[in-house]
């Protein structure tokens, strides 16, 4: 029994891509995968800081279609294609206090980014999974889809919002071609980005990192455990989703937030 458990979570032979896979939960994923056997690919905007990062590594600004153009036509060049795809880039770079603050500037950066860079990107490598009647897509999105801050967030969680639509649908349109479309919702994460957002806020609210990580997580209700996720576990969730053990799911947006999500979904 444990040897057939393991044979379906194995992703031997497999070749993966993960977009911001060089830090944070990217970089958690990309090496999960590559503990299960796959050959990792990893795009960013710029070089990973570890000079001797274990993954293949392809300069990439999504949210530009030449370098999308580019990344694909070195994938295919060396490898025929990938077998799985994470879309994990993506972030909250748009300042809060709500719709009046937000020019058009912000909500195209923040639409280029979470949304139309996924988009771009799965257009450009699906033709190669759909011939190879398999694969595997899976959207990092965020549970600020479901929970829009106007203070906050406000043009990130509409941009969520819109990839879990988009995903739902790229779902519907696929699962009879062998390619399955997932959708991982991350609630506060222990990353860089959040670590910063998080000193940024104490900052300008002049009060300790502890109290003002307490006062965000108020907004949204609190999180029962107690704590944010670490990359690592929203890795080992996404490397589930991608193996061959989760081979009946399709279509479906995973929350992983510790409970604070305060709907029945």
């Amino acid at each position: 029994m444990e040897n057939k458990q393991n044979q379906n979570l194995t992703l031997e032979g497999k070749i993966a891509l993960v977009t911001g896979g060089t830090k944070g939960i990217g970089r958690a994923i990309a090496d999960r995968l590559a503990q299960a056997g796959a050959k990792v690919i990893i795009s960013a905007r710029n070089d990973p800081a570890e000079a001797d990062l274990e993954h293949h590594f392809i300069a990439a600004d999504l949210t530009n279609p030449e370098d999308v153009s580019k990344l694909t036509k070195e994938i295919n060049d060396k490898f025929g294609g990938v077998d799985i795809l994470i879309n994990n880039v993506g972030g909250l770079t748009t300042p809060g206090g709500g719709f009046s603050t937000l020019t058009n500037e912000h909500w195209e950066s923040e639409l280029q980014l979470n949304l139309l860079s996924g988009i771009r990107l799965d257009k450009a490598l699906l033709p190669k999974m759909i011939e190879q009647k398999s694969g595997v897509v899976i959207h990092i999105s965020s549970v600020a889809a479901k929970q829009a801050l106007w203070n906050l967030n406000l043009a990130y969680a509409v941009s969520k919002a819109a990839l879990n639509a988009y995903s739902k649908a790229l779902a519907t349109e696929l699962a009879g071609k062998g390619i399955r479309v997932l959708t991982v919702s991350p609630g506060a994460t222990k990353t860089p980005p959040m670590e910063k957002f998080v000193a940024d806020y104490a900052a300008s609210a002049g009060i300790p990192l502890e109290e003002a990580f307490q006062q965000l997580m108020s907004q949204v209700g609190g999180i029962p455990m107690g704590r944010m996720a670490e990359p690592e576990e929203v890795a080992e969730l996404v490397n589930f989703l991608v193996s061959p053990a989760a081979g009946y799911l399709t279509g479906t947006i995973y929350a992983i937030d510790g409970g604070s999500l305060p709907v029945v979904q």
